[in-house]
């Protein structure tokens, strides 16, 4: 990076810019568009109530992204973060940049149209910083990397001399408001590796669920999530049966949940799943990423994974709304590990950003 640096393949940009960014896809023949702004954000810790998280975090990325910081000095992708924007100031803001030519406009190899417009004008940066300065933020994804990111600013300022305004107090952030239209979360299903489902197990699942026998196919499981969207609804798969389980009594769930949890704010499909049917059900206590669980984007890669044996079940769940999303995280309640896939994720290394020691904003 540094060669490239030396040789003009990377330029790094002299004067201060902040800049919209906006993504163009497809979902199931529908086009979207997803706009938000790439700018530095101050690093601030959860407990001074303006970065919240909305999911637990496993410990292990992190490790890899301290060691990887440590070595590159650089954020090579942004945390992606919601806000809101009631009055849609910068959602107005936004709507007139876009009317101008970008200076980065491409399609990637899935079809997502990634297309980027500098601001530099003092003027519109400073509107966009009085926008944003009194907002509270969650986190979308980058959980990892915005808590990677805050270790690392603590162990730069124990080495010796830095300033408030030292790189490495700051990450790269992309902000979406809430309100934007195009803001998609996609559901993140749950394979199980070693768990298989005995009629004992199935008649569990009863006492919690009216279950529905499915035929066990993609195009069937999808109907049956998407009818049932409404519910409390799940799909399991082991290889050769489906069914779908439909919740019985709310109340009497909520209860096994999180006593210390509002009901309407625990009672999310992510959370039945983990506190009643693999805790209550299939008895598993807490379960490690690829050793015990495998997390999966898409209907046809869960069923495939069972299909090749490579896992035993697949859970199928919903999607969660984004506004649940900001909701809870604001009351300091956290989803399950891998609880939303705010899609499509921004471009990995379309920008970069320079934290080394010497380098200031």
């Amino acid at each position: 990076m540094l060669d490239w640096l030396k040789k003009g393949i990377l330029l790094k940009d002299e004067e201060p810019a902040i800049f919209v960014y906006r993504q163009e896809f497809q979902l199931d023949g529908k086009k979207f568009a997803r706009i938000g702004l790439i700018a530095a954000l101050r690093l601030y810790p959860y407990s001074e109530n303006t970065v919240f998280p909305h999911e637990v975090t496993y410990k292990e990325p992190k490790t890899d992204r301290i060691n990887m910081l440590e070595s590159v000095q650089k954020d090579l992708e942004p945390v992606f973060f919601v806000y809101s924007d009631p009055e849609k100031i910068t959602i107005k803001f936004f709507s007139k940049i876009i009317d101008t030519l970008p200076i980065i406009d491409f399609k990637d190899s899935i079809g997502i149209t990634h297309a980027l417009w500098k601001i530099s004008d003092p003027q519109y940066i400073e509107l966009i910083k009085n926008a944003l300065k009194d907002k509270i933020l969650v986190i979308a994804d980058g959980h990892h990397r915005y808590e990677s990111a805050l270790t690392y600013r603590d162990v730069q300022q124990k080495k010796g001399a830095w300033t408030k305004d030292s790189a490495f107090n700051f990450h790269m952030s992309y902000l979406v408001p809430v309100e934007e239209e195009g803001l998609i979360v996609l559901p993140t299903h749950r394979v199980l590796k070693e768990f298989n489902l005995t009629l004992a197990r199935l008649n569990k699942l009863k006492e919690y669920f009216d279950v529905q026998p499915i035929d066990p196919i993609t195009k069937s499981l999808e109907a049956f999530l998407k009818a049932n969207s409404h519910k409390h609804t799940f799909c399991v798969y082991d290889g050769k049966r489906a069914y779908g389980l439909l919740l019985k009594n709310a109340m009497e769930v909520s209860q096994m949940i999180n006593a210390d949890c509002p009901t309407e704010e625990c009672l999310l499909d992510v959370a039945i799943l983990r506190d009643i049917v693999f805790k209550q059900v299939l008895g598993i206590g807490k379960m490690k990423m690829h050793k015990d669980i495998l997390y999966v984007e898409s209907t046809i890669d869960a069923l495939n994974k069972v299909d090749k044996g490579d896992a035993k079940l697949a859970f199928l769940v919903n999607p969660v709304d984004p506004k649940v999303v900001w909701k809870i995280a604001q009351k300091k309640l956290r989803l399950p590990e891998k609880s939303t896939d705010f899609y499509p994720k921004p471009c990995s290394g379309l920008m970069l950003m320079d934290i080394s020691n010497d380098e200031k904003l």
